[in-house]
């Protein structure tokens, strides 16, 4: 595998409703700030840190309402949802078929959707903590 080839690594989908809703911070103020926060800390790990699949991993952030608006970071690609962020998590499952991917969502419909493309799941504690609630 080339690692610098993006379409040669693992793919991880996050759900970013869905992450970010898991704690409850505020979001609900900012709901395009957190995705933000999110879209940082995600640049800044890399992915899970004991994922089932050796990094570097292309990762893809899926937003939806009103966390529209949050643009790509070296690292961390953003794909804005025109509908049900969970439509396109599938769809990107799908089409990533035979290659490793991992969905990074709570949503237990989702997780059904995207195991039956061949994806993997994990929850979003499988994610580093944001570094206001690291001890």
């Amino acid at each position: 595998m080339n690692a610098e080839d993006p379409a040669s690594r693992p793919l991880l989908l996050v759900d970013g409703a869905n992450v970010v809703g898991s704690v409850p911070d505020g979001w609900w103020r900012d709901r395009r700030g957190a995705a933000e926060r999110l879209r940082d800390r995600l640049a800044a790990a890399g992915g899970p840190a004991d994922g089932p699949y050796p990094g570097p991993y292309e990762i893809v952030l899926v937003v939806e309402g009103r966390a529209r608006g949050v643009a790509s970071v070296p690292g961390v690609r953003v794909e804005e949802a025109p509908g049900s962020g969970d439509d396109l998590i599938a769809g990107l499952a799908r089409e990533a078929a035979g290659r490793p991917c991992l969905v990074i969502t709570a949503d237990r419909e989702l997780r059904r959707r995207v195991e039956e493309a061949g994806a993997r799941c994990a929850g979003p504690r499988s994610l580093p903590a944001p570094a206001d609630r690291e001890r």
